[in-house]
This record gives C-alpha cells, structure tokens and sequence, in this order.
C-alpha cells in the first residue's frame, strides 16, 4: 500500500527551501542540500508541489497502461475533471471521449456524491456533536487525525464518493458483463496526491476499492484528440444531475445537502485556522462545517490543469444546464454499508517525542530550553522550517545545532577559548565552562 502519493525527487532538488516554509505540517527539511519528506507528517495536500520551482517534488499517480491488466475498465472521473475544458456544454461529451480513450465504461463520481447527499438529508443518525465536520477531503481526514483528534467525532461517518463509485460501478459491471471482480478493474481519475493516496490505503474502508488512480493532468491531454472527433453528445450516457457536479467546488457539497448553518473553508493554512476555532468551542453557530485543503475545492487541486477560479465558473454553468439530480440511494442495509464507515478513524501519533511519557516530557523540556537559544528568526537556512522544529530535530537526533548559521557563527568567535560556551547550561559537555568563569572575568 501506497503511504504517501508525494516524492521528492533528489537529482532535480537544488535545495531551495522552498518547500519547508509552505508546508502546513512540518513534514520537509532540506538536509545536505536535497530536500526529504517525514512520511508520518505528511497530509498529501499538494502545497509543496505547487511552490517547488524545480519540479522536484512529485505526486506519483498510476501510469496509465495499468488498464492493461484488466479485462473490463471502468472509469471514475471526478467532478473537477469536467472543469477544465472550454466550451463544454454535455458532460456526454467528456463521457464519450473516455469510452474512445480506452475505458469500457464510466461512472461519473458525482452521480455518487448525488448518493451521498441524499443520505446526509435523509438518513443520517442524528446525535452526533456540532458543528459536524464534511469527511469528503482526505487532506481534512489526515488533519484531523493528526493534530485534533478531539474533532473526530464530529466527522460525518460517509466514504468518499470516490469510493462508493467504485463499490458500485464494479458492482453494475460484474453483472452487466459477468466477468468475477477482480477482472474488472476500476479506476479513478483525480484532482490531488491525497486521493491517490487513498485510492491505494483508504482511511475508512477495511479494503482499497479502487484498482488505481490517475492523475486529472494526464488524462487530460488524451481527451482532447477525441473530444474533437465527436460532432455531437453520444446518446445519454452521464447519470448525474447538478447537484452531484456542485461537489466540485467549495460550498457545492453544503448546497447539495440542502444545509442552511453551514460554514465552506478552501484553502489547507484557512482550514487549521477552522480547526482551530472549532477545537476552542469559538463556532457556536454552524451546524455543519465543509472543509476542502485546495484552494476552491477540488477543482483547486494541483493534478488539474485550468485556473481553479475559472474551472468552478465553468462547472457551476455546466451545472446549471442539468437536472438537480438524477440517483435516490435505496436506503437498504447494503447500501448504508457500501455509503459509511465501515472503521473508525483513529488518532495518528505524528507529533509524538516518544512513547514513553516521562521521556517525551523530558525532550519536550530540552526542546523549549533549546528553541529559547536560537536566533528564533525561521529563515530556514538550516534545512527547517523554524527555529523550534531545528531544536526538535537536534534533541531527537535529525539534526545538528551546527546546521544554524547564527550558532556556527558564534562558535567560530568562541571556538579558540571553549568551542562549547555557545550551548546552554544542559548541553555543555561536563568539563567545558565559559570562559568567564574559568578565568573570573567577563570577556
């Protein structure tokens, strides 16, 4: 299973640091001039991709002959994929460039999203704590999970609608066709590393559902070609309305679920902020809370192709010529399977010093002590992305207090009487003192 969709790539990194002083987590340093990844932090939301001026960080989707395996192909496109082309008024259009393209068939992932709304209108259990948290955005999940795991009961416990497209498209194709399962192979066509991700190691499913991920960026190109061979829509073959494709932008899931307190967040940074607020009890209001880490939703993902501003304008005017919806979910205990959890989310230790409690305490205390020394200016010359994340990675042994410049500086002033005395007091070797108490005068 695929851990992180995100790799650095050590022969285009020219050491930048770049990188380290977008990420929302801390999960880069630069450490002999090549910038590397801690798996445990990282959240798959793309920001480092798009600020990397090298092209030296990249999210790894599947190549596109791994169709190849499999006898039928279903396609999953996502709502942000009809988005990004010009002019396009069927997304028949796009569905029939697809079938040409190689797929055997496709379903649509909003026609899932239309499910799923109607679940949350209709039949969702009720007693959960507010504001209830969107569980649509991966990125928002691994956040979650990370650094306020008090919050993850205020999750809507529903699957990606990625996911729940798979169940059922490879559901329709087995009886359609009668092939078994697993010749059948489903793939998902995304707009971000972090549905990659979890295409590969779902969060709340006890099994990937989907076969694999491309990205919206390589698809894209290969669409073109027979979107232009088609002179007109191929007969009805989408099996969406607008309320599924609205999914495709912040606010769009709210709208579709027919919410009124709501509150839309875009943006990874605006999204801890929420979080944030959420956690101090500061949002009384709001009874339900959408939460996307791409700017504008999903079609501000970095796998996509167009400004995100005017994909939203072109998917919201797509929309508009489509009935509101077209799919009621058959509220079946099957169904509500296929459409929930089916495990909890549990916390994901990533900040943690050490098991131990005593211990990590301990580090903790080295590490205030430590943080207080330093310049405390986060210019990220030493490969961190502050001041308090190089005390970190020095007391668990990922770093030197030499990686700072200021503190390289002052020991070369102070190298030829105590290479020490630059330390404090609780990292000085037990037989170096300063120099003015050796010598009972200040220097």
């Amino acid at each position: 299973m695929k851990k992180h969709s995100v790799s650095m790539q050590a022969q285009k990194c020219r050491g930048c640091t770049a990188c380290i002083k977008t990420c929302p987590t801390d999960a880069i340093r630069v450490r002999g001039r090549k910038a590397t990844l801690l798996p445990d932090r990282c959240i798959d939301c793309g920001k480092c991709v798009r600020i990397c001026p090298h092209n030296a960080i990249h999210p790894a989707g599947d190549p596109l002959e791994k169709m190849d395996q499999f006898r039928y192909k279903v396609a999953l496109p996502e709502p942000a994929l009809f988005g990004q082309f010009h002019n396009l008024d069927d997304p028949n259009i796009v569905i029939g460039a697809l079938l040409k393209m190689g797929f055997d068939d496709v379903f649509e992932v909003a026609a899932a999203a239309e499910l799923l709304s109607d679940l949350a209108r209709r039949d969702l259990p009720s007693g959960r704590p507010l504001p209830r948290i969107t569980s649509a955005c991966p990125t928002v999940l691994r956040i979650i999970r990370m650094r306020f795991p008090r919050l993850i009961p205020h999750i809507e416990p529903v699957v990606l609608p990625m996911e729940l497209a798979a169940e059922l498209a490879r559901e329709e194709a087995a009886k359609k066709t009668g092939l078994p399962p697993q010749e059948i192979g489903v793939f998902a066509i995304v707009p971000c590393p972090a549905k990659i991700t979890t295409a590969h190691a779902p969060m709340a499913m006890e099994k990937p559902v989907i076969d694999g991920a491309f990205a919206i960026n390589d698809v894209y190109l290969r669409l073109l070609g027979p979107m232009k061979e088609i002179a007109e829509a191929p007969p009805q073959l989408s099996r969406t309305g607008a309320l599924g494709l609205t999914w495709g932008y912040c606010g769009g899931e709210s709208a579709a679920r027919l919410e009124r307190n709501y509150v839309a967040v875009d943006g990874i940074d605006n999204v801890i902020r929420m979080l944030e607020e959420i956690e101090d009890g500061r949002l009384p209001d709001a009874d339900f809370v959408e939460l996307t880490a791409c700017v504008q939703g999903c079609v501000g993902g970095c796998l996509n192709v167009e400004n995100p501003y005017a994909a939203k304008m072109r998917l919201a005017h797509l929309a508009a010529k489509l009935p509101p919806k077209r799919n009621t979910l058959a509220f079946s205990p099957a169904a509500r399977r296929k459409a929930t959890f089916q495990q909890t989310l549990d916390y994901i230790p990533a900040f943690r010093l050490d098991t131990d409690r005593g211990a990590a305490m301990e580090k903790l205390f080295k590490i205030d002590q430590l943080a207080e020394s330093l310049p405390g200016l986060d210019c990220s010359s030493c490969g961190a992305p502050s001041c308090r994340a190089l005390a970190e990675d020095v007391v668990l042994g990922r770093a030197s207090l030499d990686d700072c410049i200021f503190k390289v500086r002052e020991r070369m002033r102070s190298v030829s009487e105590d290479p020490d005395s630059y330390l404090p007091a609780p990292f000085r070797r037990k037989n170096s003192t300063p120099p003015a108490e050796e010598e009972g005068e200040s220097l």
